[in-house]
């Protein structure tokens, strides 16, 4: 592996930090790749220098940055995977006749990437290229909920809990408590969390190998879309959820 080209070295690194269940040190790619340690220090330095890959708050692990991840959107959005994605999630929203969202971790929040939205006049407007917290979104907290239990931890540890209706949690302990139940049951419900008279419902997306991918969401007003009509479209969002990862990894 030490012959490989200099320039195929970051892509294996990238590939390599990828492919990963769990964030990875250096010196542990160097190990799996065969390259030499500092050589891949360097290399990882500069990836995380220019966004591709990014450190825990511990600062010795790395995981896919912004840009990566940019890249790895931009392929999976090109258009014969959007079209396809996108009339999967129109056969949700004819279903449930209320807004359905396809979300991913961005920075500093989640950003929705497409979305069908309802044929009712009175909704909820959040359109494509929004940002949205972590910490009081339904899709947001699939999100976190799907990182293991030290990393979820630490990241929630990084958040700014910011109050922006009565039922957001203001509290670590609470929105641990919440992402850990969330964990165990497949989805995550927000009630009134982010925007007051606003009920959404979200299950994760995953790919091929068992990998958090996005989330899938459906929200509408409150007045018709109660969390009691919410949770009774939680098999109709996973069904769609498994159609999504047979599209983009089958």
């Amino acid at each position: 592996m030490s012959r490989v080209a200099t320039n195929m070295r970051a892509l294996l690194i990238l590939e390599t930090i990828s492919a990963s269940p769990t964030t990875l040190t250096a010196t542990a790619v160097a190990e799996q790749l065969g390259l030499p340690k500092q050589t891949v220090h360097r290399i990882c330095t500069s990836l995380v220098d220019e966004g591709f890959l990014m450190r825990d708050t511990g600062g010795n692990r790395l995981r896919p940055g912004l840009r990566l991840r940019e890249v790895a959107n931009g392929v999976l959005n090109a258009a014969q995977f959007h079209t396809a994605r996108h009339a999967i999630m129109k056969q949700l929203a004819d279903a449930t006749r209320e807004t359905v969202n396809f979300v991913q971790p961005g920075q500093a929040g989640m950003q929705y990437r497409d979305r069908v939205e309802t044929d009712w006049a009175f909704r909820v407007a959040l359109p494509v290229g929004s940002e949205v917290p972590f910490h009081c979104t339904a899709s947001g907290k699939v999100f976190l909920s799907t990182l293991p239990p030290s990393e979820r931890s630490r990241f929630v540890s990084t958040l700014v809990l910011e109050k922006l209706t009565p039922n957001t949690h203001g509290d670590f302990e609470s929105l641990l408590t919440d992402l850990q139940q969330v964990r165990k049951r497949g989805y995550a419900v927000d009630g009134e969390e982010f925007m007051e008279g606003m009920v959404a419902v979200a299950v994760p997306v995953y790919d091929n190998k068992n990998r958090y991918f996005g989330s899938l969401a459906v929200h509408g007003p409150a007045q018709r879309f109660s969390v009691e009509m919410a949770l009774t479209h939680v098999d109709d969002l996973h069904v769609t959820a498994d159609k999504l990862t047979r599209v983009f990894f089958g």
